[in-house]
């Protein structure tokens, strides 16, 4: 003999599920909403710049150089990265001298006037970039490339998502601004 059907104790009742229901498409709803309407197309701006960037003094005891004043009178107010253009930073004071930099989150950044890099030597393996002889040194996240021909040391550091489009830009300028001479190991 089988005992008739009894509601039970624990489940949930009818109305209690379509208020809950309810309440979950709301919210579902309210994230969409807000998710579309805070999220802009444009590209590079979850990398946009909030205000002049801080970069930290380094050695850079030629940044005074007159091949470091006619290369930052030359520095182009864009870089083009990746497709995306990056905007020219304004630098927090105190801005280091012969400083520049490009783009947000993780910009691309050329400090002129700094030292010979220690990892310059007779049998280092220099890499040409239109004119221009450049020491890659690669860490995690960046590869800092040294100009290496001319009468300044130049340090360009590149985020590794980058692509290549600034290290040829600036090579270009320093090409056309600033005269070769031979690497110095």
């Amino acid at each position: 003999m089988s005992e008739p059907d009894t509601p039970d104790a624990a489940a949930p009742s009818r109305p209690l599920i379509i208020v809950a229901t309810v309440l979950g498409l709301g919210l579902v709803a309210a994230v969409v909403v807000i998710g579309l309407t805070t999220r802009d197309d444009a590209p590079g701006d979850a990398d946009a710049p909030s205000g002049p960037l801080p970069l930290p003094a380094v050695a850079a005891p030629k940044s005074g150089a007159p091949a470091c004043d006619t290369l930052a009178a030359a520095l182009p107010d864009t870089l083009e990265s990746a497709g995306e253009e990056l905007p020219r930073r304004e630098l927090a004071e105190p801005a280091p001298e012969g400083a520049a930099a490009w783009g947000g989150v993780n910009p691309v950044v050329l400090r002129c006037g700094v030292p010979k890099p220690g990892e310059l030597t007779a049998t280092s393996k220099l890499r040409q970039v239109n004119g221009v002889r450049w020491l890659p040194i690669t860490t995690q996240g960046s590869t800092t490339w040294y100009a290496v021909d001319r009468k300044a040391y130049i340090a360009l550091t590149v985020p590794n998502d980058a692509g290549t489009g600034p290290l040829q830009e600036i090579s270009n300028i320093i090409d056309d601004d600033l005269t070769a001479v031979p690497p110095r190991p």
